[in-house]
Formats: structure tokens, sequence, C-alpha cells
């Protein structure tokens, strides 16, 4: 690759890693609704349309408020019925496969948040989740709970060094960033958007990473409404809580009429 600057090289691997072109246009941005992930699911020989311009009228989403706390955060606007799930600290290579399981059982596509030691250490877990129809994102390299207070250069590194490492296992850049702890300062945010990323935090938080309880995760999430995003977690421990409460919030929020979408 010689010639190539680091990241005009790290664009050219990942064009390899999904047998395109290296002059390939990126993906735009889109949501897709859950029906159709599940069916890509369970039909891989099926080729896979573009991704639906409903969300974003076949145009990348901006960010009017940095960061992100809810879809109406985002332009072009969200459908109003609309909620984003976020699954943060993965890949496990447990509770990972059992989240993709019970997300393809009801239909709901959600975005993962990725650290990138772990995309390193599980790469086939992260290839499920893009080849099952979910957003991928960055959520640094080591998961820095003081990222805001990081000299400069190691900020940087742990923000494009994770981005780099999804690219290069995926074949997708991730377009959205979530600081670890939702941390956030000017620097955060002015470091993600030059990777060409979204700075996305969260409305619902249930705090199931401290495992509190399925009944208590149950609780705080179906507090939910059109336009939150949600967090829960699927790495970092035992995540048996949060998907044994996503099995009865899920169907319970479908039921009022909210609908899932990937960011």
């Amino acid at each position: 690759m010689a010639g190539l600057n680091r990241r005009q090289a790290i664009v050219s691997m990942a064009a390899a890693a999904v047998g395109v072109g290296a002059g390939a246009a990126p993906e735009l941005l889109g949501l897709r609704n859950g029906s159709q992930a599940h069916a890509d699911h369970h039909n891989p020989k099926k080729p896979k349309p573009p991704p639906d311009p409903g969300y974003a009228h076949g145009q990348p989403m901006h960010a009017v408020q940095n960061p992100v706390h809810s879809l109406r955060d985002l332009t072009p606007p969200a459908p109003p019925n609309a909620i984003a799930l976020t699954i943060d600290d993965g890949p496990h290579p447990r509770y990972t496969p059992m989240m993709l399981d019970l997300l393809a059982e009801f239909g709901v596509v959600a975005t993962f948040n990725l650290i990138g030691r772990q995309v390193l250490e599980f790469p086939a877990v992260v290839r499920r989740i893009a080849e099952s129809g979910h957003q991928l994102a960055d959520h640094t390299v080591n998961h820095p709970l003081n990222l805001v207070r990081l000299p400069p250069a190691t900020m940087e590194k742990e923000i494009s060094e994770a981005h780099d490492q999804i690219a290069q296992t995926t074949g997708r850049s991730p377009k959205f960033f979530r600081s670890p702890g939702g941390a956030w300062s000017p620097g955060v945010v002015q470091t993600a958007t030059a990777h060409g990323m979204i700075c996305v935090d969260w409305k619902i938080d249930p705090r199931d990473w401290a495992r509190p309880g399925t009944a208590h995760i149950s609780a705080e999430m179906l507090k939910a409404q059109a336009a939150d995003v949600l967090l829960c977690h699927d790495g970092g421990g035992d995540r048996t809580q949060t998907i044994e409460a996503l099995r009865s919030v899920i169907p319970a929020l479908k039921q009022r009429g909210l609908t899932f979408v990937a960011l």
C-alpha cells in the first residue's frame, strides 16, 4: 500500500474485506426496520437491499445537538413512534450471541457500541452483529472512564483506533460514537466528529451494568417514550438479567406502538 496514508490504507483494507473496490463510496446512513433485519438473518443467501431511506431519506444524518440524547436530536428526523436500543461494552463471546438471538427472535435492530480491544479478540462475533443488520458504533479501545481528562493524543488514539479496528474487522466504518460512562467534553466531541462520527448519549438508563435485578431493569426500560434512546449492556459482566428483562420489555414496547430502529 505504498503511497497511501494511514486512513487511506484502512479504507482500502475495509473495502477488500467486503470484496469491493477501494474507491467505492462509503455507504449512506439509514435505518432499517426490525422485520427486514430478521428476514435477512434467516435468508443469508438473499441479496441484501440497500438501507431503507425512510428515516434518513437516503441522506447522511447529522446531529442537531451534541451529544445526541433523543432521536429528535438528529436530522433528518426519525418517525414519530421510533425508539433506539443501544447496547454497550461488547462484544462478549457469551452474552452478545444471546443478545443477537433475542433480537432476531423479536425482529429488532439495535446499535452495538463496541470496545476496540474486544473487537480484536472476538472478530467473529462482531461480524455476526454486522451481518445481522445491526448498527456498529465506536466505544473506544479500552473504555477509559476518564476519557475527558486524558491527554489529547491519548484521547485521539482511544477513539481513532477503535474506529479503525471496527472498520478493518467488518468492512464498515462506524458512524456513531459513545463515550464511556457518558462523559463528554468539547475535545471528545471534536475528536469523534473529526472521524465522521455522531456522538450519541441516552435518555433511558436502567443501570443494568450493576445487575439491580430483572424487575428493576424492566421497570426502568418500560418508561421509554417515542424518540428515546435506550441504554443496556451485553459486555462488562454477567448480562443474564438484561437479556431476561428485554424478553418482556421488547414486546411490551412494541404493543404500545413503538418501533425499534438502529441509528
